[in-house]
């Protein structure tokens, strides 16, 4: 066993002690990494469904994949063939999101530096899928929050008259958007439409009893307003 374990950190793998041992620890770390890369997809997914069958699915493919790159370690050219064979089958489980994608081919990945006994490259790809993907998902990378609240206003005061009202929105906003104004024939008022971004947003209700107290302001309603970007 002692030689074993100075063959792995050596990184011979050329001359490994006995088949059996190259087996058990491509297969073992190709299981450690699946599951490494499954955690990191539960910890990290903000979908609004998740599948048990998918988390399983990214622990056991790299261990199919090594499994079949050791047996067919010596024709590498059929190794490889046989993997596109199997990239053409077609699941009844469709992949919504690019990132689980992304996660596959992980997987994918490491199952084949498993099966070819690249063990150091199987670990440095799955810590560094890990740490990408942890880092996505601590700082919400690619997402746009341009505003907070969605104001309608029905104003029935003339529209030279909506000063007072902008200094109001100023006040409480670091931004602020008139997303539409529209006005009817026979219709005095005037509806407003009004994107924001809050100085605070924890005093919104403040910002809404102003607005309902300010002259000119018949009807107000807001709408909370998240990220633009998908779930």
């Amino acid at each position: 066993m002692s030689n074993s374990i100075d063959w792995f950190f050596r990184g011979d793998y050329g001359a490994a002690p006995t088949n059996y041992t190259a087996l058990l620890i491509a297969l073992l770390l190709a299981f450690v990494c699946g599951h490494a890369i499954a955690w990191t997809y539960m910890l990290t997914h903000t979908g609004l469904s998740s599948s048990r069958s998918y988390v399983n699915t990214l622990i056991v493919m790299p261990v199919i994949v090594a499994l079949v790159m050791l047996i067919l370690a010596n024709n590498l050219v059929l190794a490889f063939g046989l993997m596109a064979i199997f990239a053409m089958v077609r699941f009844r489980s469709i992949l919504r999101d690019t990132l689980d994608t992304t996660y596959v081919l992980a997987v994918i990945v490491i199952g084949l530096a498993c099966g070819t006994l690249k063990f150091t490259s199987a670990v440095v790809g799955c810590l560094a899928t890990v740490g990408v993907m942890v880092y996505f998902w601590a700082t919400a990378f690619g997402t746009r929050h341009r505003y907070d609240l969605i104001v309608n206003i029905q104003w029935v005061r003339s529209a030279t008259e909506l000063a007072e009202l902008r200094q109001l929105l100023r006040r409480h906003s670091r931004a602020s958007q008139c997303a539409s104004q529209r006005s009817n024939e026979g219709y005095a008022g005037i509806d407003l439409s009004y994107r924001l971004l809050l100085r605070d947003p924890a005093r919104t209700d403040e910002l809404m009893a102003e607005l309902r107290a300010l002259k000119g302001v018949m009807r107000v309603s807001s709408l909370h307003a998240g990220d633009e970007s998908e779930i």
